[in-house]
């Protein structure tokens, strides 16, 4: 797969570095002449250019790509990236940093966005996650928006235990897809049992989101 990154800063050679590692062709974009440094991820394919303009983008081949991160620290700048990768290159999957969560609204299939990933929301979901039982606590939007992955930890004495996966009554737009136990990582079948303690994870729209709550008894 090749993948175009713009922006070289500390996020987007991390990207950078963990993609080349998996195989994949990566071709990182950068203006900033201080954070043009090849040496850094020598296996990945280096641009200076400006990603905000069009004959640049064109200049390095972008309409080759299957991928396009915009990773800069402005805002701004990865919504005009993810616009152009989009509308004028056909990308098939554009991701793009947010920087500013009061921003994630922007950032949508108007833009170009497939992915959105907002840096400090991501982390406080993992605080909500690590302290928070019986609540939904929403880990990363899908699809533009129109679905989340959101966990629930049960209680200990929930009185699920022992009940069977089959037995829960889910929304329509919503599915049980992973049960987090201990150190286990569980793709749950109909048979499967419910602990007190499970972590579990749904792919769920937000419409039905206090549904799933009230499936587990909250």
């Amino acid at each position: 797969m090749r993948v175009a990154i713009a922006g070289a800063g500390a996020v987007g050679r991390s990207i950078a570095q963990e993609l080349v590692s998996d195989g994949h062709q990566v071709m990182l974009i950068e203006r900033d002449f201080a954070h043009f440094e090849p040496h850094t991820v020598e296996q990945a394919e280096w641009v200076q250019a400006d990603a905000c303009e069009l004959s640049s983008l064109e200049d390095a081949g972008m309409q080759l790509c299957d991928v396009v991160i915009a990773a800069t620290g402005d805002d701004k700048v990865n919504l005009v990236v993810s616009l152009l990768a989009k509308t004028e290159f056909a990308v098939k999957r554009v991701v793009a940093r947010v920087n500013d969560p009061a921003n994630e609204w922007l950032f949508t299939e108007s833009w170009g966005v497939d992915v959105a990933v907002s840096t400090p929301r991501i982390l406080a979901a993992m605080v909500e996650e690590a302290v928070t039982v019986g609540d939904v606590v929403r880990l990363l939007t899908l699809r533009q928006g129109q679905a989340n992955l959101v966990e629930i930890t049960l209680p200990h004495d929930t009185p699920l235990a022992g009940e069977p996966v089959s037995g829960l009554t889910l929304p329509r737009d919503a599915a049980l897809v992973t049960i987090l136990r201990g150190g286990r990582v569980i793709v749950p079948s109909a048979e499967d049992t419910l602990e007190g303690g499970d972590e579990l994870l749904f792919v769920a729209t937000a419409a039905v989101e206090t549904e799933i709550r009230s499936a587990l008894g909250y």
